[in-house]
């Protein structure tokens, strides 16, 4: 597992679709605090683009301990293929 924050990545006040274009450039999947905006830009880089690592939104009361242990998780039992072109709420359940 290859994690960047947004601030290691230089992605601060970066707008969505081009924090979109540089996951997809780099084979990330993106972990987004962003409901408000990111579904939207989500879909229209999927229309422009075709293809997508994906997405997944973690809600910010979500405790920083359980979104990782999440995304541990998922990583563990799953294969990246199997988000590309989604986007996904984490927690799962």
């Amino acid at each position: 597992m290859d994690f960047k924050s947004a601030n290691d990545a230089g992605l601060e006040g970066v707008p969505d679709p081009a924090v979109l274009a540089l996951a997809a450039q780099q084979e990330r999947i993106l972990v987004s605090h962003d409901f408000q905006t990111m579904p939207k830009h989500f879909g229209d880089f999927l229309q422009a683009h075709g293809s997508s690592p994906g997405v997944f939104l973690v809600p910010q009361y979500v405790p920083i301990r359980e979104a990782i242990e999440e995304l541990v998780l998922i990583w563990s039992v799953s294969d990246a293929e199997e988000w590309r072109n989604r986007i996904v709420r984490i927690p799962l359940v």
